[in-house]
């Protein structure tokens, strides 16, 4: 891979990921954490944590054609690259089974996913998250590979631990969340067709939208991702027989597309999301004018403020608006 292009991604990821957690914290703020919210806040942190620091030292390995920062700092931005995939499938993982709770199981929702109990869940991933990568400092798979400037899991460091990386942290979340969007399809379907309408939950628009966006963010995640993971699966199997048929294109070719998954979300959040491209406008006008940005973000809570519509009475109607995510 030339440095160019990871030059180019390595920008236009962090930036994409500013402006979205920037979004979500700004909805989050104004409007009150919510359920839904959170997990997708979780999710562009997890994102987030690559750009902040492995990129800049990947970009400084380019610059110096080679690794030069020392030995803590691989193992840092080795580390935190491992926290934010790993983090970001478990978050893609929570996000499904909560979209799964919400359409396919309405009447239980708003027991399992109160606002303290979604917190619970976002620390339980985060927990998991680096209790899954920790072992890795231990195994020693945390190295410099020349090929793709980083410091990254080495896949041929352990079989064994390769394989169960493979499986806990891709194989088995890719067949949860798929299972989960199985179901949530078959309902839109029965719904649409109005299959059983009285016993059916009703669906709004929003819903199918919101639905819609974090399920094109899961297949794109599994694209992206499936090469590298399927590469490294391989390896572990037969190393001695795998190792010499990679062709080094191809091996650089899946970490490009590992590294890429990073700029698609804000990109379908953008083009899926009205409010999301709202937002992008907004940032993208505060860094030409900052003071307009803050003055404009000022008004705009004053007024969502003054137009929030009073509770209403039935209280199971004000839990269902309260719950609906971005």
């Amino acid at each position: 891979m030339t440095p160019p292009p990871i030059t180019a991604l390595c920008v236009v990821s962090a930036f994409g990921r500013r402006m979205q957690t920037e979004h979500m914290m700004i909805r989050t703020v104004c409007c009150g954490i919510r359920p839904g919210n959170i997990f997708v806040v979780s999710l562009a942190v997890a994102d987030l944590v690559v750009a902040i620091y492995p990129y800049p030292l990947v970009l400084s390995s380019i610059f110096h054609d080679g690794w030069s920062l020392g030995y803590l700092h691989c193992q840092i931005s080795g580390f935190l690259m491992g926290v934010s995939v790993i983090g970001s499938i478990f978050n893609i993982t929570g996000i499904a089974i909560n979209r799964y709770c919400y359409i396919c199981h309405s009447l239980k929702y708003d027991k399992l996913y109160s606002n303290k109990n979604s917190v619970c869940y976002v620390l339980l991933i985060w927990a998991l998250t680096v209790v899954a990568i920790v072992p890795n400092l231990f195994v020693g798979s945390l190295q410099y590979d020349p090929r793709v400037y980083s410091c990254t899991f080495e896949q041929s460091a352990s079989s064994a631990y390769t394989i169960a990386v493979v499986f806990f942290h891709f194989i088995l979340p890719i067949m949860i969340v798929t299972y989960c969007y199985l179901r949530i399809w078959i309902l839109v379907i029965q719904v649409r067709r109005r299959v059983k309408p009285d016993n059916r939950p009703k669906m709004t628009p929003h819903d199918v939208r919101n639905f819609v966006t974090m399920f094109v963010v899961f297949v794109l995640f599994a694209v992206c991702w499936a090469p590298l993971n399927f590469i490294g699966l391989a390896v572990a199997i037969n190393p001695v027989v795998v190792v010499p048929l990679i062709p080094e294109w191809l091996f650089v070719a899946s970490y490009f597309m590992a590294y890429f998954n990073s700029c698609l979300n804000a990109i379908v959040y953008g083009m899926l999301n009205q409010n999301f491209r709202r937002e992008y406008k907004r940032v993208v006008v505060s860094l030409c004018t900052p003071h307009l940005f803050f003055q404009d973000s000022s008004n705009d809570a004053v007024e969502r403020l003054k137009s929030k519509p009073s509770p209403l009475m039935t209280n199971n109607n004000q839990v269902k608006m309260d719950s609906n995510p971005v």
